[in-house]
């Protein structure tokens, strides 16, 4: 049995390359489909029914992967959603009032950035849409801008601004405070 499959090796993995697209991932799958191949209660005997045999540990391998990659992309879309959904940050805490004092410290492109998502609420896709970048170039522009903040925040209001300004002591009132 081992013979046959070895001797059929480059075959199995083209016909899985040409189901999956990818050769390096065609290569694993072939070698996990031999993992189960050898792990097989009932191997046949004569040679031809091993390739077919073979074939079919192969196919229900890379319907595994198929539906491997449609349960984690349902998964992705509902951690989406629930996301979506929640309550954004600045809803959640009390903030300090002096970001806005230094908003117009972070630089333009960032500032527009923190206005639109983290304050009006506005769909991350649908901004970078607007702005004409790709979802993950928006990523990391707004983890630069919050950056930004966050350090002029740390300058300015040091302990409190590490503490989610509960008890803000730079001189500014908390927003979401009675004087807030």
């Amino acid at each position: 049995m081992n013979e046959v499959i070895v001797k059929n090796l480059k075959t199995f993995v083209a016909f899985t390359r040409k189901r999956v697209g990818d050769p390096h991932l065609a290569e694993d799958l072939v070698q996990e489909s031999l993992m189960k191949a050898l792990g097989a209660d009932r191997k046949p005997i004569d040679a031809e029914d091993t390739v077919a045999w073979f074939y079919r540990i192969l196919r229900r391998t890379i319907i595994d992967l198929y539906r491997r990659r449609d349960a984690r992309s349902r998964a992705l879309h509902q951690i989406e959603q629930d996301l979506a959904e929640s309550p954004s940050p600045t809803d959640a805490r009390v903030l300090c009032a002096c970001f806005k004092r230094l908003l117009p410290a972070v630089p333009e492109a960032y500032r527009e950035l923190l206005e639109q998502i983290d304050l009006q609420g506005k769909e991350p896709g649908a901004v970078a849409r607007e702005l004409g970048l790709t979802r993950n170039n928006l990523t990391v522009r707004l983890h630069r801008a919050r950056r930004h903040l966050r350090d002029a925040l740390s300058r300015n209001c040091q302990a409190c601004s590490k503490h989610g300004c509960l008890d803000c002591t730079c001189g500014e009132p908390a927003v979401g405070s009675p004087a807030g």
